[in-house]
Protein backbone atom coordinates (compact mmCIF):
# COMPACT_ATOMS: atom_id res chain seq x y z
CA UNK A 1 0.00 0.00 0.00
CA UNK A 2 1.23 3.72 -0.24
CA UNK A 3 0.89 4.64 2.86
CA UNK A 4 4.59 2.46 3.91
CA UNK A 5 6.35 4.98 1.67
CA UNK A 6 4.49 8.30 2.08
CA UNK A 7 4.82 7.46 6.01
CA UNK A 8 8.30 7.59 6.64
CA UNK A 9 8.65 10.54 4.14
CA UNK A 10 6.01 12.46 5.78
CA UNK A 11 7.79 12.11 9.05
CA UNK A 12 11.50 13.17 8.36
CA UNK A 13 9.83 16.15 6.30
CA UNK A 14 7.85 17.28 9.45
CA UNK A 15 10.72 16.72 11.59
CA UNK A 16 9.09 14.20 13.85
CA UNK A 17 11.91 11.26 12.79
CA UNK A 18 14.96 11.76 10.87
CA UNK A 19 16.97 8.57 8.50
CA UNK A 20 18.75 7.71 11.45
CA UNK A 21 16.12 6.68 13.47
CA UNK A 22 14.72 4.07 11.06
CA UNK A 23 15.99 0.88 10.53
CA UNK A 24 15.93 -2.32 8.01
CA UNK A 25 14.93 -5.33 8.92
CA UNK A 26 16.27 -8.64 7.17
CA UNK A 27 15.49 -12.51 7.09
CA UNK A 28 15.74 -13.39 10.81
CA UNK A 29 16.63 -16.74 11.95
CA UNK A 30 13.79 -19.73 11.11
CA UNK A 31 13.67 -20.96 14.40
CA UNK A 32 12.30 -17.81 15.76
CA UNK A 33 9.16 -18.20 13.33
CA UNK A 34 8.72 -21.96 13.78
CA UNK A 35 8.47 -21.12 17.77
CA UNK A 36 4.80 -19.49 16.68
CA UNK A 37 4.04 -20.73 13.25
CA UNK A 38 3.85 -25.00 12.38
CA UNK A 39 6.96 -25.76 10.38
CA UNK A 40 5.08 -27.22 8.29
CA UNK A 41 2.52 -24.84 7.10
CA UNK A 42 5.85 -22.30 7.30
CA UNK A 43 8.35 -24.35 5.31
CA UNK A 44 4.68 -25.10 2.85
CA UNK A 45 4.93 -20.95 2.50
CA UNK A 46 8.67 -20.56 1.91
CA UNK A 47 8.46 -23.01 -0.64
CA UNK A 48 5.79 -22.27 -2.55
CA UNK A 49 4.09 -25.21 -1.97
CA UNK A 50 0.58 -24.44 0.30
CA UNK A 51 -2.75 -25.65 -0.80
CA UNK A 52 -5.01 -23.54 -2.85
CA UNK A 53 -7.40 -23.70 -0.30
CA UNK A 54 -5.10 -22.39 2.50
CA UNK A 55 -3.84 -19.74 -0.37
CA UNK A 56 -7.18 -18.70 -1.15
CA UNK A 57 -7.50 -17.60 2.56
CA UNK A 58 -4.57 -15.74 2.30
CA UNK A 59 -6.11 -12.96 -0.19
CA UNK A 60 -2.70 -12.37 -1.73
CA UNK A 61 -1.10 -14.29 -4.55
CA UNK A 62 1.21 -16.37 -3.02
CA UNK A 63 4.89 -15.54 -4.65
CA UNK A 64 8.58 -15.68 -3.39
CA UNK A 65 8.81 -11.84 -2.32
CA UNK A 66 5.26 -11.84 -0.62
CA UNK A 67 6.70 -14.69 1.50
CA UNK A 68 9.91 -12.55 1.78
CA UNK A 69 8.01 -9.78 2.85
CA UNK A 70 5.90 -11.34 5.44
CA UNK A 71 9.60 -12.56 7.19
CA UNK A 72 10.90 -9.26 6.83
CA UNK A 73 7.86 -7.92 8.76
CA UNK A 74 8.58 -10.08 11.38
CA UNK A 75 12.40 -9.43 11.96
CA UNK A 76 11.28 -5.70 11.96
CA UNK A 77 9.21 -6.40 14.94
CA UNK A 78 11.75 -8.72 16.38
CA UNK A 79 14.13 -5.74 16.05
CA UNK A 80 11.85 -3.01 17.17
CA UNK A 81 11.54 -5.09 20.26
CA UNK A 82 15.44 -5.25 20.77
CA UNK A 83 14.88 -1.44 20.67
CA UNK A 84 12.27 -0.85 22.75
CA UNK A 85 14.28 -2.40 25.58
CA UNK A 86 17.27 0.27 25.08
CA UNK A 87 14.80 3.15 24.28
CA UNK A 88 11.88 2.67 25.82
CA UNK A 89 9.88 2.39 22.77
CA UNK A 90 10.27 1.47 19.14
CA UNK A 91 7.76 1.45 15.89
CA UNK A 92 7.58 -1.08 13.09
CA UNK A 93 5.93 0.89 10.10
CA UNK A 94 4.51 -2.21 8.91
CA UNK A 95 3.56 -5.28 10.94
CA UNK A 96 0.52 -5.67 12.57
CA UNK A 97 -0.28 -9.65 11.04
CA UNK A 98 -2.73 -10.40 14.02
CA UNK A 99 -4.86 -12.84 11.14
CA UNK A 100 -2.40 -15.31 11.03
CA UNK A 101 -2.32 -18.43 12.98
CA UNK A 102 -0.50 -21.05 14.13
CA UNK A 103 -0.68 -23.23 11.00
CA UNK A 104 -2.53 -20.86 8.70
CA UNK A 105 -2.50 -17.26 7.15
CA UNK A 106 -5.31 -15.21 6.34
CA UNK A 107 -7.08 -11.90 5.85
CA UNK A 108 -3.70 -10.78 4.28
CA UNK A 109 -1.42 -11.89 6.88
CA UNK A 110 1.15 -14.96 6.67
CA UNK A 111 2.86 -15.03 9.68
CA UNK A 112 2.35 -13.04 12.76
CA UNK A 113 5.04 -10.14 13.87
CA UNK A 114 3.93 -9.70 17.38
CA UNK A 115 3.72 -13.13 18.29
CA UNK A 116 6.77 -14.46 16.94
CA UNK A 117 8.26 -11.15 18.64
CA UNK A 118 6.86 -12.00 22.10
CA UNK A 119 8.57 -15.53 21.70
CA UNK A 120 11.74 -14.01 20.52
CA UNK A 121 12.40 -12.37 23.70
CA UNK A 122 11.21 -14.88 26.09
CA UNK A 123 13.56 -17.43 24.53
CA UNK A 124 15.96 -15.00 25.17
CA UNK A 125 15.56 -14.24 28.79
CA UNK A 126 14.05 -10.55 28.07
CA UNK A 127 10.51 -10.98 29.08
CA UNK A 128 8.66 -13.44 31.11
CA UNK A 129 4.77 -12.13 31.01
CA UNK A 130 3.96 -9.83 27.88
CA UNK A 131 0.66 -8.23 27.44
CA UNK A 132 -0.37 -7.84 23.37
CA UNK A 133 -2.63 -5.20 23.31
CA UNK A 134 -4.58 -4.87 19.96
CA UNK A 135 -6.51 -1.67 19.43
CA UNK A 136 -7.21 -2.57 15.70
CA UNK A 137 -10.81 -2.25 14.45
CA UNK A 138 -10.49 -6.43 13.39
CA UNK A 139 -9.95 -8.75 16.44
CA UNK A 140 -6.65 -10.08 16.33
CA UNK A 141 -8.22 -13.96 15.95
CA UNK A 142 -4.49 -15.09 15.04
CA UNK A 143 -2.75 -14.15 18.12
CA UNK A 144 -5.54 -15.05 20.11
CA UNK A 145 -5.21 -18.77 18.64
CA UNK A 146 -1.16 -18.84 19.02
CA UNK A 147 -1.90 -17.81 22.95
CA UNK A 148 -5.14 -19.44 23.88
CA UNK A 149 -3.00 -21.79 26.30
CA UNK A 150 -0.11 -19.65 26.98
CA UNK A 151 -0.32 -17.78 30.25
CA UNK A 152 3.09 -16.10 29.60
CA UNK A 153 1.32 -13.93 27.03
CA UNK A 154 -1.43 -11.85 27.56
CA UNK A 155 -4.00 -11.08 24.61
CA UNK A 156 -6.18 -7.89 24.83
CA UNK A 157 -8.34 -7.11 21.74
CA UNK A 158 -11.07 -4.21 21.64
CA UNK A 159 -12.38 -4.47 18.05
CA UNK A 160 -15.73 -3.58 15.75
CA UNK A 161 -18.36 -6.25 16.75
CA UNK A 162 -19.14 -6.53 13.47
CA UNK A 163 -16.33 -6.78 11.39
CA UNK A 164 -14.34 -9.12 10.27
CA UNK A 165 -13.67 -12.01 11.14
CA UNK A 166 -17.68 -12.52 11.24
CA UNK A 167 -16.31 -15.95 13.98
CA UNK A 168 -14.31 -14.81 16.76
CA UNK A 169 -11.60 -16.24 18.62
CA UNK A 170 -11.46 -15.96 22.62
CA UNK A 171 -8.68 -13.60 23.64
CA UNK A 172 -7.76 -13.32 27.11
CA UNK A 173 -9.84 -10.06 27.25
CA UNK A 174 -12.34 -9.50 24.42
CA UNK A 175 -14.15 -5.87 24.32
CA UNK A 176 -16.43 -5.61 20.71
CA UNK A 177 -18.06 -2.37 20.26
CA UNK A 178 -21.07 -1.67 18.30
CA UNK A 179 -21.13 -0.02 15.03
CA UNK A 180 -20.29 3.60 14.85
CA UNK A 181 -18.96 3.97 18.56
CA UNK A 182 -17.62 7.26 18.91
CA UNK A 183 -14.61 9.01 20.63
CA UNK A 184 -15.56 9.25 24.04
CA UNK A 185 -17.44 5.98 24.45
CA UNK A 186 -14.06 4.41 23.30
CA UNK A 187 -11.97 6.02 24.97
CA UNK A 188 -13.83 5.80 28.18
CA UNK A 189 -14.04 1.97 28.16
CA UNK A 190 -10.05 2.30 27.16
CA UNK A 191 -9.40 4.43 30.24
CA UNK A 192 -10.97 2.13 32.31
CA UNK A 193 -10.00 -1.21 31.26
CA UNK A 194 -6.22 -0.46 30.70
CA UNK A 195 -4.46 0.32 33.47
CA UNK A 196 -6.29 -2.42 36.01
CA UNK A 197 -5.42 -4.74 32.94
CA UNK A 198 -1.51 -3.70 33.47
CA UNK A 199 -2.18 -3.61 37.16
CA UNK A 200 -3.65 -7.23 36.66
CA UNK A 201 -1.27 -8.87 34.70
CA UNK A 202 2.41 -7.10 35.64
CA UNK A 203 3.32 -7.81 31.95
CA UNK A 204 7.42 -6.31 31.57
CA UNK A 205 6.63 -5.61 28.02
CA UNK A 206 3.79 -4.37 25.43
CA UNK A 207 2.83 -5.16 22.18
CA UNK A 208 0.87 -1.99 20.82
CA UNK A 209 -1.30 -3.02 17.73
CA UNK A 210 -2.26 0.55 16.30
CA UNK A 211 -4.31 0.21 13.94
CA UNK A 212 -6.10 3.50 12.56
CA UNK A 213 -9.29 1.70 10.81
CA UNK A 214 -10.72 2.53 13.75
CA UNK A 215 -11.53 6.34 12.19
CA UNK A 216 -15.16 7.03 10.68
CA UNK A 217 -14.31 6.95 7.07
CA UNK A 218 -12.69 3.80 7.23
CA UNK A 219 -13.50 1.57 4.28
CA UNK A 220 -12.79 -1.63 6.29
CA UNK A 221 -13.89 -0.35 9.61
CA UNK A 222 -17.31 0.73 11.28
CA UNK A 223 -16.92 2.58 14.05
CA UNK A 224 -17.19 6.20 14.84
CA UNK A 225 -14.16 7.51 15.90
CA UNK A 226 -12.26 11.04 14.74
CA UNK A 227 -8.54 11.38 14.07
CA UNK A 228 -8.35 13.49 16.96
CA UNK A 229 -9.73 10.16 19.39
CA UNK A 230 -7.94 8.15 17.67
CA UNK A 231 -4.45 10.17 18.39
CA UNK A 232 -5.62 10.21 22.52
CA UNK A 233 -6.24 6.78 22.44
CA UNK A 234 -2.80 6.31 21.35
CA UNK A 235 -1.77 9.12 23.91
CA UNK A 236 -3.28 7.08 26.67
CA UNK A 237 -1.35 3.55 25.65
CA UNK A 238 2.31 5.09 25.26
CA UNK A 239 1.43 7.51 28.51
CA UNK A 240 0.50 3.70 30.49
CA UNK A 241 3.52 2.05 29.09
CA UNK A 242 5.64 5.17 29.81
CA UNK A 243 4.36 5.63 33.47
CA UNK A 244 4.59 1.88 34.35
CA UNK A 245 8.41 2.19 32.80
CA UNK A 246 7.03 -1.06 30.83
CA UNK A 247 8.72 -1.09 27.33
CA UNK A 248 6.10 -1.20 24.29
CA UNK A 249 6.71 -2.16 20.51
CA UNK A 250 4.15 -0.28 18.05
CA UNK A 251 3.13 -2.49 14.97
CA UNK A 252 0.98 0.17 12.70
CA UNK A 253 -1.51 -2.56 11.94
CA UNK A 254 -5.12 -1.49 9.54
CA UNK A 255 -5.82 1.77 7.88
CA UNK A 256 -8.22 1.73 4.72
CA UNK A 257 -9.91 5.46 5.07
CA UNK A 258 -11.23 6.72 1.59
CA UNK A 259 -8.53 9.65 2.46
CA UNK A 260 -4.62 9.04 1.93
CA UNK A 261 -4.33 11.85 3.91
CA UNK A 262 -6.18 10.75 6.52
CA UNK A 263 -4.39 7.02 6.87
CA UNK A 264 -1.18 9.06 6.67
CA UNK A 265 -2.19 11.50 9.45
CA UNK A 266 -3.54 9.35 11.42
CA UNK A 267 -0.49 6.52 11.69
CA UNK A 268 1.54 9.69 11.81
CA UNK A 269 0.18 10.88 14.77
CA UNK A 270 0.97 7.58 16.40
CA UNK A 271 4.97 9.01 15.80
CA UNK A 272 4.11 12.03 17.25
CA UNK A 273 2.93 10.97 20.42
CA UNK A 274 5.85 8.49 20.84
CA UNK A 275 8.34 11.51 20.20
CA UNK A 276 6.31 13.69 22.98
CA UNK A 277 5.90 10.92 25.25
CA UNK A 278 9.38 9.25 25.03
CA UNK A 279 12.04 11.64 23.56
Amino acid sequence: MEKYSLLPEQLIHEGTCNEVNFFKPEIPNDKYIVAVHSPEYYYDLVNLTLNQRAARKIGFPLSENLVEREVIIADGTIKASEFALKYGIAMNIAGGTHHAYTNRGEAFCLLNDQAIAAKYLQQKGWAKKILIVDLDVHQGNGTAEIFYNDNSVFTFSMHGKNNYPFKKETSDLDIPLEDNTDDKTYLNILYDVLPKLIEEQQPDFIYYLCGVDVIANDKLGKLGMTLEGCKARDKFVLNQCKKNQIPVVCSMGGGYSSSLNDIVDAHANTFRVAQDIFF
